[in-house]
């Protein structure tokens, strides 16, 4: 009894840890004191114009000053709020990023679920207007208790009738504004979920033409050192004829070039995986993809700041998702608390009843009825309790969620940052690295030639250099992609929310 009475008192703000703005409408009504017809009307009308249960509030963050990474200042023109085709400068790359948001299976998915939204929220909105309907019948029965409106008795007779009703629920306490509350939540959160699919597409497409780059510069790095071993064996065995050198040496040129063969078509085989891959993203079938630009040339708008993290709440449509969520399940709240209380509905019909089809035509059974119910739970068996009390865990398990992915939101900003300035830093280091081994490799030719060294002093720097140039290739990509993901942990622009692939 004693939780029953709690709960009545949160319910109706009597409690001191009543939430505010649920009942205040409703306190404002103590003046009134006259129960007459116009004093039950404003009463009426005060009551339809709040509703029970609580007003959003956003749930409480704990936002940094800024992202750890950053350099602390605040452009204008912030990484995020670059459009994506600003962003990318490779044009090739724009036109299939333009092509997978039209046609990319996801997005399309995504599309319809925002329509469905959409559609909810209208069926919600038609809840506030009168319901309109139409009846007709004819017919003849004997012994029926009644066949429509009229009563046939113990003789067979006909009945014809016809009306139109109208019902309206009276929304005494916001149950159906809450109602579309929190559909229009859903909506903007389906938008927004539309948005996320969109921007990990368009990530997702970029990642994978650069994976592409990489792998065609990985391939012509190992095509070179086939070359460059092949040379070394033709030298060999002209000296191994010449008897110049032992057999030893040629054994091992011509090991170095078949290891060096042997990647060629791994790397092939990866290509043809990886452009499937994009292509899928593309929603087009297998086939080939053109990249007329390398990968050193393929670059990126430069690095700006990030900006600051509160402007990341209103930008990553997944924090704006989660926020609509939290808003639709604390409106949830609201219906939950309204149906407690009893709902009021008006209903009117019109029409025409006869066992005549002459009277029924001639105007003599008109029929028209106009009534007002009341109808409110006595006992549910604890039903409407453990509903609210649902609904107010579900409102808190959005909130928890809300939280998380902004703390995450936080945490890939950071992660990203620092990977791009230190794969920038790495970066040069193992450009000075490949340099030097060219040169090793170049001098120690020369040595060799001259006889001044011998051929596993030329195989030694060949071996160091071609891995060398893989890593760098690797850096290059892993910059490229750092940057991409720092693109996308800020949120993105797709210029106008509405239009994803005006560009």
């Amino acid at each position: 009894m004693d939780e029953r009475v709690s709960l009545t008192e949160r319910l109706i703000g009597t409690s001191p840890n009543a939430e505010e703005g649920r009942w205040g409408c409703l306190r404002s009504l103590a003046p009134v004191s006259a129960w007459n017809s116009v004093g039950l009307l404003l009463v009426i009308l005060l009551i339809s114009s709040c509703a029970v249960g609580p007003n959003y509030q956003r749930p409480s963050l704990d936002v940094p000053s800024q992202f750890r990474g950053d350099s602390g200042l605040v452009s204008s023109n912030m990484l995020a709020e670059l459009p994506w085709w600003d962003f990318f400068q490779d044009p090739h790359l724009k036109q299939l990023i333009g092509v997978a948001l039209t046609n990319n299976y996801d997005v399309r998915i995504a599309v319809a679920r925002v329509e469905q939204a959409r559609a909810v929220l209208a069926q919600n909105r038609a809840l506030l207007f009168p319901q309109l309907n139409y009846f007709g019948q004819v017919g003849r029965a004997k012994n029926a208790s009644s066949v429509g409106p009229v009563f046939t008795g113990a003789k067979p007779a006909d009945v014809f009738a016809a009306d139109v009703n109208a019902a309206w629920e009276v929304d005494l306490w916001g149950r159906i504004r809450r109602l579309n509350e929190a559909a229009r939540a859903q909506l903007l959160a389906t938008r927004e979920a539309q948005q996320a699919v969109a921007l990990s597409v368009m990530s997702q497409v970029a990642q994978a033409y650069f994976r592409l780059l990489a792998l065609d510069a990985e391939l012509a790095i190992a095509r070179r050192s086939t070359n460059s071993f092949g040379e070394s064996l033709r030298i060999f065995s002209q000296r191994l004829e010449q008897g110049v050198v032992s057999k030893l040496e040629t054994s091992a040129a011509q090991a170095a070039l078949s290891s060096a063969a042997a990647t060629v078509p791994e790397l092939e085989r990866q290509i043809q995986v990886q452009e499937n891959q994009v292509n899928l993203l593309l929603g087009r079938n297998p086939g080939p993809i053109a990249r007329p630009t390398p990968l050193l040339k393929a670059e990126l708008l430069a690095t700006v700041p990030a900006g600051l993290p509160s402007e990341l709440l209103r930008r990553r449509p997944d924090i704006v998702q989660a926020e609509e969520l939290v808003r639709a399940a604390n409106a949830e709240v609201g219906v939950a608390v309204a149906n407690f209380f009893p709902q009021l509905s008006l209903t009117a019909l019109f029409g025409r009843v006869s066992p005549e089809l002459s009277a029924f035509t001639a105007g003599g059974a008109n029929a028209w009825s106009v009534a007002a119910g009341l109808a409110g739970p006595l006992f549910q068996g604890g039903r409407l309790v453990g509903q609210y009390h649902q609904a107010k865990a579900a409102r808190e398990e959005a909130q928890l969620r809300y939280q998380s992915t902004v703390l995450s939101a936080f945490q890939e900003v950071a992660d990203n940052l620092v990977a791009v300035q230190k794969l920038s830093e790495e970066r040069v280091q193992q450009a000075t690295a490949v340099q030097a081994y060219e040169v090793a490799v170049q001098v120690s030719m020369e040595r060799y030639v001259a006889g001044r060294a011998s051929y596993f002093e030329v195989l030694q720097e060949q071996q160091q250099l071609f891995p060398a140039e893989n890593s760098l290739v690797q850096i290059q990509l892993n910059q490229r992609l750092a940057l991409i993901q720092l693109y996308t942990a800020l949120g993105g622009s797709f210029g106008s929310r509405d239009n994803l692939a005006s560009h």
